[in-house]
């Protein structure tokens, strides 16, 4: 039970000794700090004893070691061996001299920021190439001997990653189809133009809009699940362990999500593909009075399929991309919950960017290549 603080003086050969007893906490010191401390200054001698004493905290050394300033030193105070350490302690820390404040220069500082930044890119590529590398060695051992390739983990990733996705993928492709002819057909009939609006859909959404919505919205799925899956085994050390049987986790966690990813996206981006076209018709069938043969027949003869395989191109790039990132980035995670939130974020953060530049690499590529 709790004991409130107290002392009791007892007078010897002109010596105040005060006698400590009870708990010197924060919760059950009281004023007793202040009433020991005016004892000890009103006595021309004082000594304390604190053999009595029952538990002790930072609050209740503290108190004793600021009563007994100027009065008694620390070293001749009586008391156990764990509460003399605790005032010990608390005497060291308040003689300590504090830290001095060093200004900071601003270009210094600059020139810090951007040398640790290339340093980190650097390792950040080499770390990159080390596990392309590896993840290579692993796609020639599984090409030597298509047995080890663990098809069902595969199927398992596809429908979880991709599959599920279908849903979110289709409406969201449905209403940008549907923005790019509202926009198409308000903008085109200022020049009397509005049929071409058509074509603006056919050629936005089979060549761009398909595959970057698809990518987009599986790099906030895919790689941070990937991420999260990966990381949070590492966290338990299940891949240490897995290292120990004799198992990859390359071949059994790195490698089938690829492949189920080069087997998703295409197919999501060719179903983003008809959800778009879908929106971009009901708008050009309501807005503009544009019939759905006319539309198609509109899409056939003058955007052709071959604005669809330009975009379907892409698909296995950035599926390598959302893939390869996620995973590194899992397999990156240390062994606390903080490096596997930070490792999530900067998965779906890469892979989003990254997507943008892929996709501005291709146009570029199309452009020189005057498709």
């Amino acid at each position: 039970m709790d004991s409130p603080a107290k002392f009791d003086v007892r007078q010897t050969d002109g010596t105040a000794t005060a006698l400590l007893s009870g708990d010197w906490t924060a919760v059950d010191m009281g004023d007793a700090g202040q009433r020991l401390s005016q004892l000890l200054h009103e006595s021309p001698r004082a000594a304390l004893d604190l053999s009595a004493i029952g538990r002790c905290d930072t609050a209740g050394a503290f108190a004793i070691l600021r009563a007994a300033e100027g009065k008694v030193e620390t070293k001749e105070i009586v008391a156990p061996r764990r509460t003399a350490r605790l005032l010990e302690l608390v005497h060291h820390a308040l003689r300590a001299e504090p830290v001095p404040h060093r200004p900071t220069h601003s270009v210094r500082e600059l020139l810090d920021r951007l040398g640790r930044g290339l340093v980190h890119v650097a390792v950040e590529g080499f770390e990159t190439m080390a596990f392309l590398g590896h993840l290579l060695t692993v796609v020639v051992r599984i090409a030597a001997h298509p047995r080890r390739m663990r098809w069902a983990t595969c199927f398992n990733i596809a429908e979880r990653a991709g599959l599920d996705a279908i849903p979110i993928v289709a409406i969201t492709t449905f209403f940008i189809g549907a923005v790019v002819g509202f926009l198409g057909s308000n903008e085109l009939a200022q020049f009397g133009a509005q049929v071409f609006a058509v074509e603006l859909i056919g050629i936005a959404v089979m060549r761009e809009f398909n595959i970057i919505i698809t990518a987009v919205l599986l790099a906030g799925r895919s790689a941070s699940s990937f991420a999260a899956e990966i990381g949070a085994m590492k966290m338990s050390q299940e891949i240490d362990a897995m290292r120990i049987m004799g198992i990859d986790p390359f071949e059994a966690l790195v490698l089938p999500r690829f492949i189920a990813l080069l087997f998703t996206i295409p197919l999501l981006t060719f179903v983003a593909t008809l959800a778009g076209l879908t929106g971009g018709l009901i708008v050009s069938w309501t807005v503009l009075g544009l019939s759905p043969s006319f539309f198609f027949n509109r899409i056939v003869d003058n955007v052709g399929v071959t604005q669809f395989w330009l975009g379907m191109a892409k698909a296995p790039v950035m599926a390598l991309v959302i893939a390869g990132i996620g995973c590194r980035q899992g397999m990156e995670v240390g062994g606390d919950v903080e490096s596997l939130g930070r490792r999530v974020t900067t998965a779906v953060v890469h892979a989003i960017f990254s997507i943008i530049l892929i996709d501005a690499c291709f146009a570029l590529l199309y452009m020189k290549l005057d498709l």
